[in-house]
């Protein structure tokens, strides 16, 4: 069989991985490349797989574990791409809050699978605006332990990649590339938006072209990485809604402005919360990943009688506030307007990381 190419897309919650790949991979598709895409989380119900397989992308989940605690379950589902759809090209998106790739995932890639894949320069993607801040020794309003993951990411990388550049002028974004260019010198710092459809061409390109991948190895505290996850809630959950004739946008939208104003309220910092709305073949999505401000909508539920909502929440709180909060807004608009069932919920926090392998010294 053939050589897949293996791109993988890390960086921290709330920086655009998932759209990116999403984009990228319709950008392949339309060059007749067979393209699969692989997620990952701690925990399954993912909202990004339903968006992905929603745009009929062929997708595979690695959940309950993150790709390094579980490479033989992220291996498999690269065999699956490869022996399913052939797959010439395979994006993956690790867990948000995972650092350390290069020792345990890329350079275990290179030694184990030279044969059967190519493997494309580590990217890690990062937000202009929490960037900024931690890019001078502030923490981009995440506790300083998570801040030393996002850190960490960007020493590791080969690629930097900063993201949603629509949201500076001309000149931000330059000044910018030249402030972590001179932070990273040994890491490509490149610049994209995926809004104005800029950007993504270059990268793609660079990274598509290059298997000199994991190029550097982490001196990392291993408690202080743990801790870094660790203050973080996750919660993930579904709920079927039953009513009669319903805007489902115009529920949606409410829903998504409660919630965040509600997290605005409490000053909770936010890795990213995010819902999708299905209602059959239809559906709206939802992210936020700040302050009200950053709250993107996506797609249209319609109207209808049935709604599928699934939530993704990673918010610095306890597991145990974060399932209250989260079910407090679900139901102050739920009320009992409709008839509603939890299908699957769960919240938790991540344990420490104890990645299946870890290298000392990069692969050749």
């Amino acid at each position: 069989m053939k050589q897949t190419r293996l791109i993988l897309v890390g960086g921290f919650l709330g920086a655009g991985k998932t759209t990116l790949i999403w984009n990228v991979a319709l950008q392949l598709m339309a060059q007749g490349k067979r393209v699969g895409l692989i997620t990952n989380d701690q925990a399954p119900q993912l909202v990004d797989s339903r968006l992905l397989k929603s745009a009929d992308l062929n997708v595979q989940e690695v959940a309950g574990s993150c790709f390094c605690c579980n490479f033989n379950g992220f291996v498999d589902a690269i065999k699956n791409l490869r022996q399913d759809i052939e797959a010439d090209v395979i994006l993956a998106e690790p867990v948000g809050s995972c650092a350390d790739l290069s020792a345990t995932i890329v350079n275990p890639l290179k030694k184990f699978y030279n044969t059967e894949l190519l493997v494309s320069p580590l990217t890690v993607l990062v937000d202009p605006i929490r960037l900024k801040s931690i890019l001078f020794g502030g923490c981009g309003g995440l506790h300083e332990d998570a801040a030393y993951i996002y850190r960490k990411q960007m020493e590791e990388s080969d690629v930097i990649l900063i993201t949603k550049t629509d949201l500076l002028s001309d000149e931000e974004v330059k000044r910018l590339q030249k402030n972590v260019k001179g932070a990273f010198p040994a890491s490509k710092v490149m610049t994209a938006s995926t809004l104005k459809n800029q950007g993504l061409t270059e990268w793609l390109e660079e990274v598509g072209s290059r298997v000199d991948a994991g190029t550097k190895l982490l001196d990392i505290d291993y408690d202080r990485y743990a801790h870094g996850e660790a203050v973080l809630g996750w919660l993930n959950g579904t709920v079927l809604l039953d009513a009669i004739e319903t805007d489902w946008d115009a529920f949606f939208s409410k829903l998504m402005k409660n919630m965040a104003d509600r997290l605005a309220a409490e000053s909770l910092p936010i890795g990213h919360v995010k819902l999708i709305a299905e209602n059959g073949k239809q559906n709206t999505s939802a992210n936020i990943t700040g302050d009200v401000s950053t709250l993107q909508f996506r797609g249209s539920a319609g109207k209808g009688t049935h709604l599928k909502l699934i939530v993704n929440a990673r918010v610095e709180t306890t597991p145990e506030h974060l399932d209250k909060l989260v079910r407090e807004v679900l139901m102050e608009n739920i009320g009992d307007k409709f008839e509603n069932e939890v299908t699957a919920w769960k919240f938790l926090q991540p344990g420490r990381p104890n990645p299946t392998h870890r290298f000392t010294e990069v692969v050749k």
